[in-house]
């Protein structure tokens, strides 16, 4: 989830619909300017005995953070406490239980994209053997009831904290006990956007099927391979989903302003505090009925915040957010922009992904989407068969989209073998939770406590 910082830049009042695509449109980049940004979460544990530290007690996430400053990151502050670092590979943020995430640097390549991947875990581990922390790359806390994790202080999550019950049963799951990797991609035109958000949306259901990697639940499998993403499915639907509109003939900025108009606040953020605005309208508060701010209009920054807090499967704002992975490890971190790179900055490989999907029906998606946390691999697609029988052929057009770009490491090899790992589970046919669900019934004896041995 975002960091809000202060900034002294300009920050005009709203004053009509027609503003709110301007951040939209601003993303808008030249081919030779599209880069990668890929963030990735990871659950941090105490090494003797495993529960997640507070941010307060010593060794916990506080101390963390400040002995990542050793390696050039500065601090960024909210209400006194420390609760992000910033540096040139970008940001380095808490998730509401202490999850810690790097919101990578945008980025030419995938080489440079692993290279600070692997910068940023190398530095973890350093502080972590000194603190007598780890870190495991999972979609979800494997053992850990809600009661028993820490809540970062940070404004935005008490205020989410609150509202989660109100509008779902599995919310706080969410926001406590996930983790996830995203990649972040640019497009040309409004055009490109679009094509690029119908290709990606309709096929988000195989890469939570390619990463699904949380099959378990205090301590016992829970009967998905995703849960992760089966806990989006009851979060808060007006804000979550597979966004139908999307498919629309007419779809563009207009239609994702509308969709994000109807999606109720969190908050407002000003003078550097969080003022609760749960459930409010953003429509009201353009007209200067915001019950949380009455007669106040909003600024740029407010809208900008206001499109952080959907949570739909692909998520517009100056570029498009892939969100359908779980967390995992190092290899699997470059493998997801790997996989949308590969499909969607290459021309060729962008149509003939959407080619395989255009004649996808929107029952068969919510049925695709709705099936894979529990069957991965084996979901069905519409037309018949199930995510097995693409899954390789997808995979294959990345690869040729990877290519196709030609960008190459100073060893002369092209990205594409950052799609090995996804190549290995399409022929092996188990996914990521499967190999963890045939240890934990094989040579783990039922013990979910050596899943800590997996760890990064």
């Amino acid at each position: 989830m975002s960091t809000r910082e202060m900034s002294d830049h300009i920050d005009p009042v709203i004053e009509s619909i027609s503003q709110l695509a301007e951040p939209m449109a601003a993303g808008e980049k030249p081919r030779e300017k599209w880069r990668i940004g890929t963030e990735h979460e990871k659950l941090v544990y105490d090494v003797g005995d495993h529960h997640a530290p507070s941010y307060d007690e010593p060794g916990g996430i506080h101390d963390m953070l400040m002995a990542l400053t050793e390696f050039g990151w500065e601090p960024v502050e909210e209400g006194g406490k420390v609760i992000a670092l910033r540096g040139e590979d970008g940001a380095v943020s808490l998730e509401p239980a202490g999850q810690l995430e790097l919101s990578g640097a945008p980025l030419e390549n995938l080489h440079e994209t692993c290279n600070e991947t692997g910068r940023h875990l190398e530095q973890v581990k350093a502080i972590g053997e000194r603190t007598g922390t780890g870190f495991l790359g999972l979609g979800m806390w494997p053992d850990k009831r809600r009661d028993e994790l820490p809540v970062m202080p940070k404004g935005r999550y008490a205020i989410m904290l609150r509202h989660m019950p109100r509008v779902g049963t599995m919310g706080l799951d969410m926001m406590l006990r996930t983790c996830t990797i995203q990649v972040n991609l640019d497009y040309s035109s409004e055009a490109d956007m679009v094509h690029k958000f119908r290709t990606s949306l309709a096929l988000q259901p195989l890469a939570t099927a390619l990463f699904a990697n949380s099959p378990f639940t205090e301590g016992k499998p829970n009967g998905f391979l995703s849960y992760r993403s089966h806990i989006w499915s009851d979060t808060d639907p007006a804000r979550t989903g597979m966004l139908p509109f999307v498919f629309d003939g007419d779809f563009g900025y207009e239609s994702y302003v509308n969709y994000m108009l109807d999606v109720p606040m969190y908050f407002v953020f000003r003078d550097g505090k969080y003022i609760d605005a749960a459930g409010q309208s953003f429509r009201d508060f353009m007209e200067g009925r915001l019950p949380a701010l009455p007669g106040e209009l909003p600024r740029l920054s407010d809208w900008t915040d206001h499109l952080s807090t959907a949570f739909p499967e692909v998520r517009l704002k100056s570029f498009l957010e892939m969100r359908g992975a779980d967390g995992g490890p190092w290899t699997r971190i470059c493998a997801l922009p790997a996989f949308w790179v590969g499909l969607l900055y290459d021309q060729g490989a962008l149509d003939a992904a959407w080619d395989l999907v255009r004649g996808w029906d929107m029952e068969g998606r919510e049925t695709l989407r709705n099936a894979v946390p529990r069957l991965g691999l084996d979901a069905p697609i519409p037309g018949g068969g199930t995510l097995r029988k693409i899954a390789g052929e997808v995979v294959d057009i990345a690869r040729a989209g990877l290519n196709a770009r030609g960008r190459l490491d100073t060893g002369g090899n092209n990205e594409s073998g950052f799609l090995e790992p996804l190549a290995e589970i399409v022929k092996s046919g188990k996914v990521p939770a499967q190999r963890l669900l045939d240890k934990f019934h094989g040579e783990w004896g039922g013990d979910i406590s050596r899943i800590y041995e997996e760890s990064f």
